[in-house]
C-alpha cells in the first residue's frame, strides 16, 4: 500500500508520483547548462587537442607513411614498402647503435635510481640544513640534458683536462675519456647519473608516505638496518620505484644531446657513443635519408613499447599497494 503524506489539519495527501525512468540505453536528459558546460570544456582544451593533432599526431602518421618511401627532402618520396626496414637489419652501425643504447640503459637508469635513492634516505630524516641539501641536490636536474652542460662535461672529461689529471696524479693513466672506446659511453652513464635530483624528489615524497611505526616495531623485533630497508621501505614505496623505473628508462631510449656534443656527433671512437637516436639524427639530417630514418624512429617506438609491456608484466608480482594485502 503506498505510504501518505499526513496534512497538518489532520487530511492524507498522496504522495508525490515518482519520477518515469530514463529510456533504456539513454542517460538522464541534457540541459542547455550541461550544454554550455561541455561546450566551454572543450573550448579550453582546443589549444592541447590542436597542438597534438598537428603537432605530434600529425608528424607520426607522416613518418610512418615515409617509412615506406625512400625520400631525401629534396624530391618527391617513392614508394619501397619494407625495403627500409630489411635494410635495418643488414646495417651494422644500426646494431651497433642498439648494442651501446642498450648498455647505456642498463648502466645509467639502475645506478641513477640507486644513487637517488640513496641520498633520499639521508635527506628524509630531519636535521639542521636539510632545505639547501635537498636544493642542491636537486640544482643538476634543472640544468636538464642542455647543450653547455654537456661542453663543460666534455670540457673537464677531454685528454689532459682537470679530470684525466687528477686521475694521473693517482696513477690512473685514462688518455682522456672522450676519445677512450674503453670510457666514453661511461662518461655518457656519469652524466646521467649526475642529474639524479628528478626521481630523488620522488623519492622523498615516497619515503615520507611510510609509517613509522612499522620500524619501530622491527627495531624492537631486532631488525638491522638492511632488514628493515628489504623488507619495510622496499615494499612500501615499490610504487614510487616502479614509476622512477618507467619514467627513467623512457628517457634513456631518447637521450641524444649528450652523445651528440661530447662525440661531435661522430658517435665516439670505435662507435662507443653511437646511441639510436644520434644514428637516426645521422642518417635523417646527414645523409638525407628521410625514409630510413623514419623506419628507425618506429623501431624504436616498437622496442621502448616493448620493453615498456614487460616492465608493466613484472609489476604485477613486484609492486605492493596498500590494498594488496592479500598477495
Amino acid at each position: 500500500m503506498a505510504r501518505t503524506a499526513q496534512d497538518p489539519r489532520g487530511a492524507a495527501e498522496p504522495a508525490a508520483p515518482p519520477l518515469p525512468p530514463h529510456p533504456p540505453g539513454r542517460g538522464p536528459r541534457r540541459t542547455p547548462r550541461r550544454d554550455r558546460e561541455g561546450a566551454a570544456g572543450y573550448a579550453f582544451l582546443s589549444p592541447w587537442i590542436l597542438g597534438f593533432l598537428g603537432l605530434t599526431l600529425g608528424p607520426m602518421l607522416a613518418s610512418l607513411y615515409l617509412s615506406f618511401t625512400d625520400y631525401n627532402l629534396f624530391s618527391a618520396p617513392s614508394w619501397v614498402g619494407l625495403d627500409n626496414y630489411r635494410s635495418l637489419f643488414a646495417d651494422e652501425q644500426w646494431l651497433q647503435s642498439i648494442r651501446v643504447t642498450g648498455a647505456y640503459v642498463l648502466l645509467a637508469v639502475p645506478l641513477k635510481l640507486a644513487l637517488a635513492l640513496a641520498v633520499a634516505m639521508l635527506l628524509a630524516a630531519p636535521h639542521r640544513g636539510q632545505g639547501f641539501y635537498r636544493s642542491a641536490f636537486y640544482a643538476p636536474s634543472l640544468l636538464g640534458a642542455s647543450v653547455s652542460v654537456a661542453l663543460v662535461w666534455r670540457a673537464l672529461f677531454s685528454d689532459d683536462a682537470v679530470v684525466d689529471r687528477l686521475l694521473r696524479s693517482v696513477g690512473v693513466e685514462t688518455g682522456g675519456w672522450v676519445g677512450n672506446p674503453d670510457f666514453a659511453l661511461l662518461l655518457l652513464v656519469l652524466l646521467a647519473v649526475w642529474q639524479f635530483g628528478a626521481p630523488m624528489v620522488i623519492f622523498l615524497a615516497g619515503l615520507k608516505q611510510v609509517p613509522q611505526q612499522y620500524y619501530e616495531a622491527a627495531e624492537v623485533d631486532g631488525a638491522g638496518w638492511w632488514r628493515r630497508f628489504r623488507t619495510i621501505t622496499l615494499p612500501m614505496i615499490s610504487p614510487v620505484l616502479f614509476f622512477n623505473l618507467l619514467l627513467e628508462t623512457v628517457n634513456s631510449f631518447q637521450v641524444f644531446t649528450a652523445s651528440f656534443v661530447i662525440s661531435g656527433g661522430s658517435g665516439g671512437p670505435a662507435g662507443s657513443t653511437l646511441i639510436y637516436t644520434l644514428y637516426l639524427y645521422q642518417q635523417g639530417f646527414t645523409h638525407y635519408r628521410m625514409g630510413y630514418a623514419s623506419a628507425m624512429a618506429w623501431m624504436l617506438i616498437l622496442g621502448a613499447g616493448l620493453v615498456v609491456v614487460t616492465l608493466f608484466r613484472m609489476s604485477r608480482t613486484m609492486v605492493f599497494y596498500s590494498g594488496d594485502e592479500g598477495r
